[in-house]
Formats: C-alpha cells, structure tokens, sequence
C-alpha cells in the first residue's frame, strides 16, 4: 500500500469519497492512503453515514483528512474493520506525540474530553472500499463541540505522516502475517 502526504490545501466535500479520486489526485494505481489540510463541508447529499443525514451537519475549518481506497476486497465489514484500526492508530500516534493527552476512541471516533476530535467514515464502490478519516487540526466552523490538535501542542503535518508510516507498517505486517500461516494439517518438513 502507498502512502502518500498531499502538499496542498483540499476542500474536503465528500465527493472525494469516491472510486479512483486518489489515482485522479496523484497519480498513485492501486490500495493507497493519502493524507491533506484543508476545511471540510460536506453536503446532506454526500454525506455517507445514514445516521448524519439529519444530523448537524458535517463541517469545520480546519482538518487534517485520510483518504484510503483498496481494491483488494470490496467488503464493507472488512472496510469498517481497517477504519475502527485507522482511528486506534490515530489515537496510539496522538498518545506518542503528547503523552500528557487524556483522549479516548469510541468506535471510530477519538475524543478528547467531551470534544470530538475526528470524523469517520467506511462505504464501498463497485470495485472498491473506501474510508475518510480526519481529525480537527484546529478551531472553528464545526457544528457540534470539538477538540483540536492544535489544543493538544500536536503538529497537524508531522501526525499525518506519522499516521502514515504506521498505517503502513501495520498493513506490510498484516500482509506478511496472513502469508506465513500454515493451514492445520498441512505436513511440515
């Protein structure tokens, strides 16, 4: 899998929760995750989450967004699996970068005292499953009570491509764990 921090401000809208946007972005074939700052409102017509719809609403001005595509299965619980994953790292790389933060994970959401810090969500397409994750770098324009990385002394960049590089490392281990499994009864030599 490719990681891949993005250099540029993108207005997340939810339509980059989409079927080859990554490979449209930057060019990367294939299971990728990327990472982007930039603010994020989504309209009722994109949101994904059913229990959103007539929510609040999905907004703030300042967020670090995850964009993760694989195309290895097109299965929705497997996608919610490597999101609720995707949101333990978060909190496991937040933990590491201040280990005076008080945060805890509730499904895939992290929180930090009673403000929410991330936003979160798995769909599937055709040809493959898609997740958004993104935590509230700093304050403003968001609909409900937030917290911030920026209240946490946390530099937003430097966690995204922590959070990077442990996705990735996790996925390579995963990947050569399943290869190294001898199904029961097969001879050993």
């Amino acid at each position: 899998m490719i990681c891949r921090w993005i250099d540029r401000t993108i207005a997340y809208d939810g339509s980059q929760l989409s079927a080859h946007w990554i490979l449209s972005e930057t060019g990367i074939v294939g299971d990728a995750l990327v990472a982007f700052r930039g603010p994020c409102s989504v309209s009722r017509s994109e949101i994904a989450d059913l229990a959103d719809i007539d929510g609040p609403g999905i907004a703030a001005d300042d967020m670090v967004h995850f964009v993760w595509e694989s195309f290895s299965d097109v299965d929705l619980l497997l996608g919610v699996h490597r999101q609720r994953l995707l949101s333990a790292s978060a909190l496991e790389v937040l933990r590491s970068m201040n280990p005076d933060v008080v945060a805890h994970r509730s499904g895939d959401d992290v929180f930090v005292g009673d403000g929410k810090l991330s936003i979160s969500i798995a769909t599937v397409t055709p040809v493959s499953c898609l997740i958004h994750f993104a935590v509230n770098a700093s304050h403003g324009g968001a609909p409900v009570r937030i917290a911030a990385l920026s209240d946490l002394r946390v530099d937003a960049r430097a966690f995204a491509e922590t959070l990077l590089a442990q996705v990735a490392t996790e996925q390579a281990s995963i990947a050569d764990a399943r290869c190294k499994v001898r199904a029961k009864g097969e001879w050993v030599r």
